[in-house]
């Protein structure tokens, strides 16, 4: 009878470089979704991968640190997926299920989430902050897409990275807060936020006027424009002497 040993050898050794270095990667960001950088160790990513802490050297030469950019770019490309969406449907119900996929993101990395975007970590670069700014970049270009305006004037690009900016902040104090409200509830009022945003840009800004002209015009009743103002409506009673 044969011994297991030889037969876990020749498993181990058929990986390509490619294949191991995905396999450390896969591990360092199981680790790192719900750990600080800080509190992530080479012998922790060595024994979830199931290899030795000289292997992780051998394919990651400038160990943690390379480790951890590596997996926090891959995690950047995933978030900025998240708000990828194709053009049909209403921009809010596209939004809507970008926030779902954004919401998701966060909450399977909760932990790795509120420490890559408040900062302060030991394994903070230059280059990891660049990561960090690109998804932001990146993000908000991608709502542009969904407004129909891929080149936007100051105003309304302002606008639009402002709300960016209150996404990743009101993720922060979910995490904080133990994911209350509802992952939904979150999302009606992240799109609500941002259709006050574009209301309120748009009476002062031409071009964020036109925008909202032809957006409300793919909007439908029962879509999340038309339930926000028919909660909004009832409260407005009192303020008819401001009209």
């Amino acid at each position: 009878m044969t011994s297991s040993a030889p037969e876990t050898q020749r498993a181990y050794r058929r990986l390509s470089v490619e294949e191991r270095r995905g396999q450390l990667l896969r591990a360092a960001l199981t680790l790192f979704a719900h750990r600080a950088p800080e509190d992530v160790s080479l012998d922790d990513v060595a024994e979830t991968a199931g290899v030795s802490r000289p292997l992780v050297y051998r394919y990651f030469p400038g160990g943690k640190q390379q480790l951890y950019e590596a997996a926090l770019r891959s995690s950047a490309d995933a978030l900025v997926l998240c708000f990828t969406e194709p053009a049909t449907d209403p921009p809010t119900e596209r939004l809507g299920r970008v926030l779902d996929r954004y919401l998701d993101f966060v909450d399977q990395h909760d932990a790795g989430f509120s420490a890559l975007m408040r900062g302060g970590s030991v394994a903070e670069t230059s280059r990891t902050s660049a990561i960090v700014d690109e998804v932001r970049r990146a993000a908000a270009e991608q709502i542009l897409v969904h407004l129909g305006v891929p080149e936007p004037g100051a105003r309304l690009r302002m606008m639009v990275r402002t709300w960016i900016a209150a996404v990743e902040a009101a993720s922060l104090i979910w995490l904080d807060e133990d994911k209350h409200p509802s992952a939904g509830e979150l999302r009606d009022w992240l799109i609500g936020h941002l259709v006050a945003l574009l209301a309120a840009t748009a009476a002062t800004d031409g071009e964020t006027a036109r925008v909202v002209r032809e957006l409300l015009a793919l909007e439908t009743a029962s879509g999340p424009v038309g339930t926000l103002a028919r909660q909004v409506l009832p409260l407005t009673g009192d303020a008819g002497h401001l009209l």
